[in-house]
């Protein structure tokens, strides 16, 4: 597994965006107080996975930021804050990050990073990351993240309660259509924030 870079669709190709799925992080602790510390070096959106349900679920949160970004309308301090606050179906900024963000326990870990300067490239966003995070690379796909989404947790974020969750019944076709209702939920949420 490597980094990948994700093209957005009716976003410039001149701004990429690169994103790395970690399982087993060891140093959340260190990378937190990174960021939290202001260290440039470590300017990334650090989000935990456990609060993601699929891939789309992160495109489309990923999709908002940056256009609110080339937009101009940031409600945070810069791009990659404004990807984690986009997971929150809330205008609270703090509770983005205590809900989405990276926390000291977090053991699996989404990390993006939009290259807002033509210094920030896919080989250097790589190496600093394989110098700076101690843990597991994993494919960022659907199937990785439904072993690690808390879907519990992710629907009580949303106020989903009332939805059924995956896994609950046996029939697989059923669950299919469960895990996509919950989805389009996630992703109505998230596209209304704010309107």
């Amino acid at each position: 597994m490597a980094l990948e870079t994700v093209a957005l669709p009716h976003l410039p190709a001149s701004l990429p965006v690169h994103v790395a799925l970690y399982r087993n992080v060891e140093n959340s602790v260190f990378l937190r107080q990174q960021l939290l510390a202001g260290n440039a070096d470590f300017e990334y959106a650090l989000i935990d996975a456990s609060m993601i349900l699929s891939r789309q679920h992160a495109i489309t949160a990923i999709f908002r930021a940056v256009n609110d970004y080339l937009n101009n309308r940031l409600k945070s301090r810069n791009v990659h804050s404004e990807i984690v606050f986009a997971f929150n179906p809330t205008n609270n900024i703090a509770d983005s990050f205590r809900k989405f963000g990276i926390s000291d326990a977090t053991k699996d870990l989404l990390i993006v990073k939009v290259s807002t300067s033509p210094e920030i490239s896919h080989d250097s966003i790589a190496a600093h990351l394989k110098d700076s995070v101690q843990g597991t690379l994993v494919a960022f796909d659907s199937e990785t993240l439904s072993q690690i989404s808390d879907v519990s947790k992710i629907k009580k974020q949303y106020k989903l309660g009332a939805l059924p969750s995956p896994g609950a019944q046996a029939n697989g076709a059923q669950d299919d259509s469960i895990k996509r209702q919950l989805e389009l939920s996630l992703l109505g949420a998230i596209a209304l924030r704010g309107s």
